[in-house]
């Protein structure tokens, strides 16, 4: 008797709060997934995609690539030939040693007798007021001779046609800035767990349609690669307008949008590719110096973020998992599925963008708790520490 008046009492009121509980966050999972991928199928449709061009073109102005190199004995002398190798025929390398403490600026030295357009900048002694990368790209916009510049980084690789595809591009739009996100190379587990949610939520967070519409404000730069006509690099200020900022590329592409230039954002994977870091250490310090500042210090905008990402890549298999130990009963199990199902369309998607195996999709949930907790490492670093660490620097906040 006791035994049954517990069970009306207790057990079955419980039992119904969370069946009611589990349709709840059923029906949530389920519309916010119908939001995420509906956004991310329209914003893919606006991505504009660089095609290799080998055509001549009727003139080839001077371009010089500026590269800012701290510390990259590992990557230096292979980015350094794949841009050198250029099917162009017009244009010189200039690569500033931003006070390296390894042997970067010997590898560079070196490839000066083979490579008559290879400039070797020792750089100068960082200054107040400035950060390292954006003091580099000045040095170097310094030194150089062309009519266009392009700014990218030490740990790329070119394909041999990608200076001429981009100025064709450039030419043909009548552009005062191009910025290209390149391939992803990925080695290790970590790569293959954590950078493709990261690049993934990078990609999602640009809407293609209004960074590429001039009637709006709305800009993004990728630091791999920003080419412009010198003449709208001057009038913007150059990289002294951005002088102290880590997020140079985003901030500068911004300035050049708001001051009415031309700009495109595009995918370039055709033209070039990186390997952005090598373990987790390496993603854990790379991406925590800035990814609470592309969230614009905001801590609101950070949970939100956090929030989507582990709704759409590692919730699903929760609420599936929850629905059936509960039996909430074939149509509620048949909703969380079709949101799982959803859910993997999506990894796979991001999988053949990458070029990524399929089973890595199941990788994903691990590299949104991670990406997570990199973000709420960011977000305190910048909050209660007022710093952010890069290349063996601290800048205060």
């Amino acid at each position: 008797m006791f035994l049954l008046l517990l069970n009306e009492v207790y057990f079955l009121p419980l039992k119904l709060f969370k069946l009611k509980l589990m349709i709840f966050v059923t029906t949530l999972q389920f519309l916010l997934i119908i939001f995420i991928a509906t956004y991310l199928v329209i914003n893919i449709i606006y991505l504009v995609r660089l095609c290799p061009i080998m055509d001549e073109l009727v003139s080839y102005p001077y371009i010089s690539v500026c590269i800012p190199a701290r510390n990259e004995e590992r990557d230096i002398e292979d980015c350094v030939k794949s841009l050198l190798n250029q099917n162009y025929p017009n244009f010189e390398v200039i690569v500033v040693d931003d006070n390296s403490t390894d042997n970067t600026a010997k590898i560079i030295y070196s490839m000066k007798k083979q490579y008559p357009n290879l400039i070797f900048v020792a750089g100068a002694k960082l200054i107040s007021g400035w950060v390292g990368k954006p003091y580099a790209l000045h040095q170097a916009y310094q030194r150089s001779r062309g009519q266009y510049l392009l700014f990218t980084d030490a740990d790329l690789m070119y394909k041999p046609h990608a200076l001429n595809t981009a100025m064709h591009t450039m030419k043909c739009k009548d552009l005062d800035l191009l910025t290209l996100m390149p391939a992803a190379i990925f080695g290790s587990f970590w790569e293959r767990v954590v950078q493709p949610v990261i690049f993934g939520f990078i990609a999602a967070l640009t809407n293609f349609r209004k960074v590429n519409s001039k009637s709006h404000k709305s800009a993004m730069g990728f630091g791999a690669f920003l080419m412009f006509k010198k003449s709208s690099y001057r009038k913007i200020g150059g990289h002294r307008s951005v002088s102290n900022e880590v997020l140079e590329d985003v901030m500068i592409a911004k300035k050049a949008k708001l001051s009415g230039l031309s700009t495109l954002v595009a995918d370039g994977k055709y033209l070039f590719s990186i390997r952005m870091y090598h373990s987790m250490k390496e993603i854990w310090i790379g991406w925590r110096k800035n990814i609470f500042l592309a969230m614009k210090k905001s801590i609101f905008r950070t949970f939100y973020y956090m929030a989507m990402v582990l709704f759409f890549i590692l919730t699903p298999y929760i609420v599936v998992i929850g629905n059936l130990w509960i039996g909430s009963g074939n149509v509620w199990i048949g909703l969380s599925l079709l949101s799982l199902g959803m859910s993997l369309v999506g990894g796979l998607g991001l999988c053949h963008e990458l070029g990524l195996e399929r089973k890595n999709v199941f990788l994903f949930p691990l590299g949104a708790i991670m990406m997570v907790v990199i973000m709420l490492n960011s977000m305190m670093q910048a909050l209660f520490l007022r710093r952010t660490e890069w290349r063996g620097r601290t800048y205060q906040q």
